[in-house]
C-alpha cells in the first residue's frame, strides 16, 4: 500500500499498513484469516481479549477441558466437518443414553420423560479451544494482536484508518467486522458516521447466547448414568432450565452443565446460585449429585465484549439471521462483517461463524477497492 495513502496513520504511536484487518479473534475470524494466508494476502486480526477464541472457551480441569461457551455441532454442518478433519482433531458423540427427567412448575419430577435434546450431536475432544489454537497455529504470530480493543474505524476515502484504545492504528484496504453488530455499534465510533438505518440494523441482531449464562458441575464419577439417566434434564423452576452431560469421552472426571433461566440481574450473588444449583441437582438426580467437586458459572452477559444490554433477556427462539440491506456496500464496500450474526442458514451457529466467513471472503475477491 502507498505509504502516502496513510498519512494520519504517522500521528498514532505505532502506524502499521496492511491488506485486510479483520476485527474480532473469534471463529469467524480465524476462519476468514486462514482463507487470507493460504490466498497469499497481507492481513492484521486484532481481538480485544487476551486470548482468540471470542464466545468459545474451555476450562482445563485435571487433564481435560470443558466447555464454558459452545458445546456441539452437528451433523449437516459441513464446513465444521472439513474443518475438524482438517485440523486433525477427534470429534465424539453427546452421551445420550438413558432416562431425560422433566422437573415442572411445582417441583413434580418425572423421569422418562421427553428425550435426549442433544443426541446425535458431536463433541470436540480437548474441547472447542483445541479447535482455536489448532486454527491460530497455522497463522503468522506477527498478524495476530491480542489485547487490541478497536475504537475506532475512519473512511479516508482512499483506505481505512482503524485505531485501537492503546492509540495505535492499522491502515488498510479493507475492514471485516467478525464480531456481533450490536456489540460493533456500541464499542466502536465510525467516521464518518454510519446511516441511521445501518445502526439501527446493526443494533436488532441479537447477539447469539449473549444473555445466557451456564453453569457446570464436576465429578468424580457420573452418578446419574449409574442411575440409568442420561443427564438430560428440563426444568419449569430452575435455576437451570436445562441440563446435559458435560463429560468427556473418557473421565474421570466427569460433568453436568446446564443453561440458568434466571436473568442476569438475579445471578450475581454467586454464593447463593451454587447453593441453588446444588439444590436443583438433588432434586433432579438426587443427593450423590447435589455435591459435586466444584461449580463453575460463565455468565456471559457480564462479558461486556460479548453482551451488551439489549442482550440481557436471553432469547427464547432462534432468530433469522443473515446480512440486511442496510449494512450491505458500506464505504463503497471498505467495511464488510463477517461473524455468524450475518450468516444466512447457519447464523448462530459455530457453522454459521464458518459461513459467514466464507461470504466476507467472497466479497473480498468480489470488489477489491481501486486506489
Amino acid at each position: 500500500m502507498d505509504e502516502g495513502l496513510c498519512t494520519i496513520a504517522r500521528l498514532a504511536k505505532t502506524k502499521m499498513t496492511t491488506d485486510i484487518v479483520i476485527v474480532g479473534g473469534g471463529l469467524a475470524g480465524l476462519a476468514l484469516a486462514r482463507h487470507l494466508h493460504a490466498a497469499g494476502r497481507e492481513f492484521v486480526l486484532l481481538e480485544a481479549r487476551n486470548r482468540l477464541g471470542g464466545r468459545i472457551s474451555s476450562v482445563q480441569i485435571g487433564v481435560h477441558a470443558f466447555d464454558l461457551g459452545p458445546a456441539w455441532f452437528w451433523p449437516g454442518q459441513p464446513r465444521m466437518e472439513s474443518l475438524v478433519a482438517d485440523l486433525g482433531l477427534q470429534r465424539f458423540d453427546q452421551f445420550s443414553a438413558g432416562a431425560a427427567i422433566y422437573e415442572d412448575e411445582n417441583g413434580r419430577v418425572q423421569s422418562g420423560r421427553g428425550f435426549a435434546s442433544m443426541q446425535g450431536s458431536f463433541r470436540l475432544a480437548g474441547g472447542f479451544s483445541r479447535l482455536i489454537e489448532a486454527m491460530a497455529a497455522d497463522l503468522p504470530k506477527s498478524s495476530l494482536r491480542l489485547s487490541k480493543r478497536v475504537n475506532q474505524i475512519h473512511d479516508q476515502g482512499a483506505n481505512v484508518l482503524v485505531t485501537t484504545d492503546d492509540g495505535n492504528s492499522v491502515c488498510a484496504k479493507q475492514v471485516v467486522l467478525c464480531l456481533p453488530p450490536r456489540l460493533a455499534a456500541d464499542l466502536i465510533r465510525f467516521e464518518p458516521e454510519l446511516a441511521k438505518g445501518t445502526v439501527t440494523a446493526m443494533q436488532g441482531i441479537p447477539t447469539w447466547m449473549a444473555g445466557h449464562a451456564k453453569a457446570l458441575a464436576i465429578y468424580s464419577s457420573p452418578f446419574w448414568r449409574e442411575a440409568g439417566l442420561s443427564g438430560d434434564a428440563f426444568s419449569r423452576i430452575g435455576p437451570m432450565i436445562e441440563i446435559h452431560d458435560a463429560s468427556p469421552q473418557k473421565g474421570p472426571p466427569y460433568a453436568l452443565f446446564g443453561f440458568l433461566g434466571t436473568p442476569p440481574d438475579r445471578r450475581t450473588n454467586q454464593t447463593l446460585l451454587q447453593q441453588a444449583i446444588s439444590d436443583q441437582f438433588e432434586r433432579i438426580f438426587g443427593p450423590k449429585v447435589a455435591r459435586p467437586n466444584q461449580i463453575l458459572v460463565k455468565d456471559w452477559a457480564r462479558e461486556f465484549l460479548t453482551a451488551t444490554g439489549r442482550d440481557h433477556a436471553p432469547l427464547t427462539y432462534h432468530p433469522r439471521y443473515g446480512l440486511p440491506a442496510a449494512m450491505v456496500s458500506l464505504w463503497d464496500d471498505k467495511l464488510l462483517f463477517g461473524g455468524t450474526e450475518v450468516a444466512p442458514q447457519f447464523g448462530g451457529f459455530l457453522e454459521g461463524a464458518l459461513e459467514a466467513a466464507e461470504n466476507a471472503l467472497d466479497q473480498l475477491h468480489r470488489k477489491k477497492p481501486k486506489f
